[in-house]
């Protein structure tokens, strides 16, 4: 592996009724209850043309996901066959940064309210991106 460290800084966290790994939905779309994204205060001119009924992109960091897994049976499936990391969705990677595409329920100051956001409460906060749509919406 390439010896070289970056330095990411949380802009918030997760607050999330999800608090064990074991019972949390595997996918966003598959039963996640609703959640806040709660940000710091020194990022919240960020936030001021996020809306309601907006996609977004989430990037966290899974902080409580192992970064010593390379392959795994996806889903936890002995039947399937083991599989790379970077094939799958799996948290446990070298960098367990997570992907989740979620709606913007309400808009609350430094809060977001979320649908379809799988991770732990406290999950670290880092980055937000809109979804973007067809060219010409750009």
């Amino acid at each position: 592996m390439v010896d070289e460290t970056y330095q990411l800084h949380p802009v918030g966290r997760v607050s999330s009724p999800l608090t064990d790994a074991a019972s949390a939905p595997r996918q966003g779309d598959e039963g996640a209850p609703e959640a806040w994204l709660v940000f710091d205060p020194q990022v919240g001119r960020a936030l001021r043309d996020v809306r309601v009924g907006a996609d977004l992109l989430v990037l966290t960091w899974l902080d409580r996901a192992r970064r010593d897994v390379l392959a795994v049976r996806p889903r936890g499936d002995e039947s399937r066959p083991e599989t790379g990391v970077f094939s799958t969705r799996s948290p446990h990677r070298p960098n367990p940064i997570g992907l989740h595409r979620v709606r913007v329920l309400a808009v609350d100051g430094l809060r977001l309210r979320v649908a379809d956001l799988e991770v732990l409460d406290g999950t670290p906060l880092l980055d937000v991106k809109p979804v973007l749509g067809a060219a010409d919406e750009r």
